[in-house]
This record gives C-alpha cells, structure tokens and sequence, in this order.
C-alpha cells in the first residue's frame, strides 16, 4: 500500500474518532461553559492526534490518557467517564503495535493509571468495575495490537522462508542444468569430434593416394572436405566453450563479417554463391552478431539441400535502424514439404531478437527467398 493511501486512511480514522467522541460527549454533558469547550477542543486534538506518525504513538496514548483525566478534574461527574473512548482504543491500539519494550510497557501502565486516575477523581469506587473497565480500554486493544504486529512479523517471516526456498530452488535448477549442459558438451564432444576428426584424416589420406594424373576436381573436393571438417572442429569447439561458459573471444568470434569464409565450401561443392553488402555495418551486438552469422549458414545450407544447383544470392543490408540478411535460391516444388528444421530454426533465433523472418517461393516459384530482419532500435 502507498505511503498516501496510508496517510488518507490514517486522516480518516482521526476524523471519524474526533466526530464520535465530541458527539458523544456533547450528547452526554450539556453545557457551553469554558471548561465544557476546554474539553471539547482537548477531545479533537488527542483524536487528531491519530494521524500523526507511529513513532509518535507513546505521545498519543499520553494526550489520550490526559484529555480522559483532565476532563473529570475540569467537569467531574461520572458522566463524563471516558470522553474520548474511540480515541482512547485507537491509541491504546497503536501503541500495542508499533511500540517495543520499555515504550510499549510505559504505554500499557499510562493508559491503565489513568483510567483509575479519572475514576478517582470523579469520586468513583475503585472496585472490580474499575479494573474492567482499565481491561477494556488499556489491556485488549493493546493486546491487539501486540497480535497484529506479531502476526505481520510472522508473515513476512512466512515470505521471506518462501522467498528463500524459491531461490534455493532456482539455484538448484540452474546447478542442474549446468551440469546437464557439461554432459551435453562432454556427450558432443566425444562423439561428434570421433566422427569429424575420422571424415578429416580419411580425406587427407584419400587426397594423398590419388596419383598425379587424378581428377583435379576430385583433388579439390578432398582439399575442400579437409578444411570443411577443420573448421567445422573449429566451430564444435567454440560451442562447447560457450556451454561450459567461456565464450570465446571476439577475434574468434563468427559474425557477419566472416560470412564471405562460408561461401568457398558452397563454391567447391559446386554451388554458386554471390554475396553483397549494401550500406555501412553497424557495430551489432556479439549474440546478435553471431546469430545472424548462423542464420546465413542454415539458409546456405537450406540453398544446398533443397535447391538444385542454381547461383545463390545472398545479401546483407545496413540501414541506421536495421540490418537485413536476404538469400534468393533456385526451388524445387518437391522439396518444399521437406520436415527438417532449418527455417524453424532460423526463426527460433530470429524472434529471440524481436526480429521478422519472411520465406516462400517467388511468383513464377522458380525461386525461394529467405528475409530476415532486426530492428537494432527496439532490441530485448
């Protein structure tokens, strides 16, 4: 709750106790003698009193106390018993609550001491009808406001157990997942480097036993199959730096301004690939940077598999707001129902961005366009 919602509600109490007090009072002892004004201005001051700040609440308890005494020494009478009863239980009730030790203890003792105070004086027995009435007017609603504090420092002692085991619970799911990605890399790097580092060394081997008067073409495929496992080791390693949390520096680093070392393993495979860049780079920020350098590989790759052999264009475009990536491929219609998850993928990387993907056949669908874009303004 606001501070001035709490300010309103506390202004509020103060008002309606003034006005039940003094409507009281003045129901109970006609007059309009100055002791009877003395008493009813006391009345609306103790009671305004209410909306002062907690740590006033001894002080209010005491004006409480005194405007209940003083009025039986100023009209006598047991009529005028309790002139300000609301504002009495309000500030009994407050001191209850927000006073600790010897204040709230001095609290209690004020408002019983001037409870039988006010009976003497107004020539009342002190019998057991006395000690009620302290017990109604000092003790409960000191009590109840001894309840209500403990009760609030319970609950947030309830809240902040919660809140404990809620980040205990986040510390151990984020320990489980650290240990599962170490495993995960472990798992990748066992079995997919096996498998590469094999397709590298058969390669070479391969290329070496051809004789002289080979195939240029199949020397070059070999050379090519060399580099691209080499740097497809490369690449498996800096993934798995990154899920053992050491990422790798940004020299290292693949980005949009290493798309063009993409492209010779499309070329050597046959494939024609043309690359342009239109406006000036913006200075990207590294997961962006890298992502889009994976977006280009995957559209490369979707070109390679589901394309038929035609030039690939591919284009990055810089503007102030944006950057663009474009790729235009020849299609073929029967691979269009294809279930790998390339653009999926593409897209799962996009979003993550804030970006927009767009892919499907061109009119005449003799070709198939990927776009993808990123708003640099409006980034998560």
């Amino acid at each position: 709750m606001s501070n001035r919602r709490l300010t309103h509600l506390s202004l509020l109490i103060a008002a309606v106790c003034a006005v039940a007090d003094v409507l009281v009072f003045v129901g109970d002892v006609p007059g309009g003698g100055p002791a009877w004004i003395v008493t009813v201005v006391a009345i609306v001051l103790a009671d305004a009193a209410l909306a002062t700040p907690t740590r006033w609440s001894l002080a209010v308890i005491v004006a409480a106390v005194a405007v209940n005494a003083g009025s039986a020494m100023l009209l006598g009478g047991p009529e005028t018993l309790s002139v300000n009863e609301a504002g009495l239980l309000v500030a009994s009730y407050r001191a209850g609550a927000w006073l600790h030790g010897r204040k709230a203890a001095a609290a209690l003792v004020t408002v019983i001491a001037g409870l039988v105070v006010a009976h003497a004086t107004r020539g009342i027995a002190l019998d057991w009808t006395v000690a009620v009435s302290a017990v109604k007017f000092g003790l409960v609603t000191w009590l109840a406001g001894r309840y209500t504090t403990a009760l609030r420092g319970h609950l947030d002692e309830l809240r902040r157990r919660a809140e404990d085991q809620e980040r205990d619970a986040r510390e151990r799911v984020g320990r489980a997942v650290a240990e599962e990605r170490a495993a995960i890399a472990r798992d990748l790097h066992d079995v997919i480097t096996h498998h590469v580092s094999a397709i590298n060394v058969h390669a070479g081997a391969a290329r070496l036993r051809l004789t002289a008067t080979a195939d240029p073409a199949a020397l070059t495929s070999l050379r090519h199959v060399e580099d691209t496992s080499r740097s497809a080791l490369g690449d498996l390693r800096h993934m798995l730096d990154v899920l053992h949390g050491q990422p790798a520096p940004d020299g290292e680093r693949p980005g949009l301004d290493r798309v063009d070392d993409l492209l010779h393993g499309f070329r050597a495979a046959g494939v024609p690939v043309r690359l342009r860049h239109v406006g000036t780079p913006n200075e990207l920020p590294g997961t962006l940077d890298v992502a889009l350098y994976r977006i280009v590989q995957e559209m490369l790759t979707n070109a390679l598999r589901h394309g038929h052999g035609g030039p690939v264009d591919v284009t990055v475009r810089h503007t102030p707001a944006t950057v663009e990536v474009e790729t235009i491929n020849p299609y073929r219609e029967t691979a269009a129902a294809g279930t790998g998850r390339g653009l999926a993928g593409i897209a799962d990387r996009v979003h993550a961005f804030g970006g927009l993907v767009r892919s499907g056949p061109e009119p005449g669908g003799r070709t198939w366009t990927t776009t993808v874009t990123v708003d640099l303004e409006n980034l998560p």
